[in-house]
């Protein structure tokens, strides 16, 4: 089985001592694919170049909307640069979106940060990829006057309504180590009944880890367990999820 993370920072610090070890264990696990997605302008070039010398590793480029305070104005016209020179790499505009659930964080600020990286996708014809915590109906409505060529929202948490309007807008929705937890039954009851079309894989690793490994650092291996827990909760074979939401990543992102 070929499998696709489609969320995973591996340029993070905590991949240091061991960052090659793991990725050489995720191929082996069938884990062909992994995109890594930017959080601020600090990282881009160090993001860019693992991207290129690791095979597999796809990047993202974008500023995060939790680091808004970090973020300078001159970023977004970096970053209109950066995706540009880098086009044929770049395979997403993220991570990027709207944080209402931290409430010391700038909204009027966000939501400017948030159209202008809209605005670059639309010019270089790239998905985005979202990070979204109570605001998929502001994101939704941003998204309805900025349109986009579709992408990944990042750990789905929406209600069933919001998901179709994000599927008709051309989104994937992406499920990850909350689905392993036992008390997770909303996230349960949306990975079980959303259209499979319309799902993608993720870790989100070094954070947001599986059930197994609480309290541990997450690592793109543990997708395995994601993909076994979707495949419980939809009660489809493994290997059916895995071919799907595989061609789905592929399909969103262009991933060749």
């Amino acid at each position: 089985m070929q499998l696709i993370d489609t969320h995973c920072h591996l340029d993070n610090d905590r991949f240091s001592p061991d960052r090659i070890e793991v990725i050489d264990n995720c191929h082996q696990h069938g884990i062909t694919k992994m995109v890594v997605p930017a959080t601020d302008s600090s990282g881009w070039l160090q993001l860019l170049m693992l991207c290129e010398t690791q095979k597999g590793l796809y990047p993202a480029l974008g500023l995060h909307p939790m680091f808004i305070a970090q973020h300078k104005d001159k970023d977004i016209k970096a970053l209109q640069k950066w995706v540009a020179e880098h086009r044929q790499q770049v395979v997403a505009v993220g991570e990027i979106g709207l944080d209402y659930y931290d409430k010391q964080l700038d909204r009027k600020r966000q939501q400017k940060l948030f159209e202008a990286q809209l605005k670059i996708a639309q010019d270089n014809d790239l998905p985005v990829i979202l990070h979204v915590r109570k605001a998929h109906d502001r994101v939704l409505k941003t998204l309805k006057r900025n349109p986009v060529k579709g992408g990944i929202v990042h750990a789905f948490s929406g209600s069933e309504q919001q998901a179709e309007r994000y599927i008709e807008m051309g989104f994937k929705l992406g499920f990850g180590g909350t689905m392993t937890y036992d008390n997770s039954r909303r996230i349960h009851a949306l990975a079980a009944n959303l259209p499979l079309e319309s799902i993608v894989l993720e870790t989100d690793a070094p954070d947001m880890v599986v059930s197994s490994h609480h309290g541990e650092r997450n690592s793109p291996e543990y997708l395995v367990e994601i993909l076994a827990a979707l495949a419980k909760l939809r009660k489809e074979s493994k290997k059916d999820i895995a071919k799907q939401t595989t061609k789905n990543a592929i399909n969103v992102l262009s991933l060749k």
